[in-house]
């Protein structure tokens, strides 16, 4: 379940921040891969975010954000990654005959 918080604080060039929610005493500890955004996903000092968030020990913090969004927004997850560790394709060309 989604709670109410705001950024405390956004480091773009590490690409990770703090997020203050009263469900979250302390701080939660938030990494880029968790903004649940398309495009670039950075966050602000200062957004209102809605928080997903887990209990765990994460550089200093007991919480750690899951998913991270505006609260403005509907949140966009990144597509599912391809199964097994490599992916594979395949492309199949078929041509018209030119006899007709």
């Amino acid at each position: 379940m989604a709670v109410d918080a705001v950024v405390r604080e956004w480091h773009d060039e590490d690409g990770w921040g703090v997020l203050d929610s009263p469900s979250t005493p302390g701080g939660c500890w938030a990494h880029f891969s968790a903004v649940a955004a398309d495009g670039y996903r950075t966050l602000s000092a200062g957004d209102r975010v809605l928080l997903e968030h887990e209990a765990a020990r994460q550089d200093g913090y007991t919480w750690r954000a899951v998913r991270v969004w505006a609260a403005d927004t509907v949140p966009v997850d990144p597509p599912p990654s391809p199964p097994g560790e490599a992916y594979r394709s395949t492309l199949v060309i078929t041509f018209d005959d030119d006899e007709g």
